[in-house]
């Protein structure tokens, strides 16, 4: 018997809320869920459609990327989820989706900016777009390299992966994490909900104004308590 049975199962039932929210088309999407202790993760075994997914098939993976337990290939993007784990310490789950409008916005290479008071319960800056990779990261390991790209860009703009969690790749899709694969999954809903609005919201008025700083404060301190907003 497995000694990852839990680790699996919390995997596998993060997984299966994707398409029950919608996040996700045939394969096009995946969930880990991480032993920190341990230093390893469980996520979606590669090409395998959800009706057809149990605990069993997930896939056991350390930090570095390496195959730890399972018989199936892991997700193709499985080398992005070990380099965040690796660098991110204090994230517990991760999602990768191509939901249709926060993808939209990522093939756009725009940030989504924070129109309303739904984007400022769950964060205080606009949703994050990395700008494509350089053609020398692109023929190197690719997925690996997505990583880094989503770590760099944080870097450059001094955003906390644990104050902002979600992320738009430019010309690819969102990653969205949290301290659990389920609340990772929870703002990947957001991130699509976000998204989706702040498309409507140009369509309306393409001359649509940032929300209001005082606002922005108000709404996230009042979901997250008082001393929580962390600016802009």
């Amino acid at each position: 018997m497995s000694q990852y049975i839990e680790l699996k199962q919390e995997a596998f039932e993060a997984n299966m809320q994707l398409p029950k929210l919608q996040l996700v088309l045939f394969t096009f999407g995946n969930v880990s869920a991480a032993d920190r202790e341990r230093g390893i993760f469980a996520i979606k075994p590669s090409g395998v459609p959800y009706d057809e997914l149990s605990p069993d098939k997930m896939v056991i993976v350390d930090f570095d990327g390496k195959t730890i337990e399972g018989d199936h290939r892991p997700s193709s993007d499985t080398q992005t989820h070990a380099v965040l784990y690796k660098h991110w310490p204090r994230i517990g789950g991760i999602v990768h989706t191509h939901s249709t409008f926060a993808t939209a916005w990522a093939q756009s290479q725009r940030c989504i900016p924070i129109f309303g008071t739904t984007h400022a319960d769950h964060l205080t800056a606009d949703v994050p777009c990395a700008p494509p990779m350089s053609d020398e990261m692109i023929q190197g390991n690719y997925e690996y390299q997505t990583g880094f790209q989503i770590i760099d860009h944080f870097k450059e703009l001094g955003l906390s992966y644990e104050e902002v969690e979600m992320v738009l790749v430019g010309n690819h899709a969102p990653f969205t994490w949290g301290k659990t694969a389920d609340k990772a999954v929870y703002n990947s809903a957001v991130l699509e909900s976000i998204a989706h609005m702040a498309y409507l919201t140009e369509q309306i008025n393409a001359n649509s104004p940032r929300l209001k700083d005082a606002l922005i404060k108000k709404h996230f301190e009042r979901k997250h308590g008082p001393d929580s907003y962390y600016g802009q």
